[in-house]
């Protein structure tokens, strides 16, 4: 048995909670033919459009290797297109096709209304302090992160 009990552990009950949110977009998202992690990319390509693969994987929690799998797969489906930067040729930007806006917008309703369901089980001021306590959350387990990358086995 461990020091801290796992309903004690804040990780967890985050885990948890993002496991069940995931689930439940993928669930809304499936009649499109969607996953998640390609309405995130098509969502946030709509919001900054001409992104690299490696700021899309910054920007959607994924790795390399997941963006290039996840890219390759709306690329086929004509959902996005990939041209040479103006400057940096070498640099893939990606863009929306006509196509990809239009499954967006369709997706995206089902998107928001998983989103509206998690909004209804808290007050405005309860989503307020949720956002903050996350975003504490985030900042912790980011010094966290800091703080064990210094260390060395001995």
């Amino acid at each position: 048995m461990t020091q801290l009990p796992i309903e004690q552990r804040i990780g967890h009950h985050l885990k948890r909670a993002q496991q069940e949110m995931i689930a439940a977009k993928h669930a809304a998202l499936r009649r499109f033919n969607l996953t998640v992690p390609q309405y995130t990319v098509l969502f946030v390509l709509s919001e900054e459009p001409g992104l690299s693969g490696a700021v899309l994987a910054r920007r959607c929690l994924v790795t390399p290797q997941t963006m290039s799998s996840v890219l390759a797969t709306l690329n086929r489906r004509e959902l996005i297109e990939r041209k040479p930067h103006p400057i940096h040729t070498h640099i893939l930007e990606t863009r929306l096709t006509r196509s990809g806006r239009a499954l967006l917008a369709q997706a995206d309703k089902a998107a928001i209304a998983v989103e509206q369901h998690l909004g209804d089980a808290f007050t405005r001021e309860e989503t307020e302090q949720l956002v903050e306590f996350l975003g504490r959350c985030s900042e912790s387990a980011a010094k966290a992160r800091a703080e064990a990358s210094t260390y060395t086995d001995q």
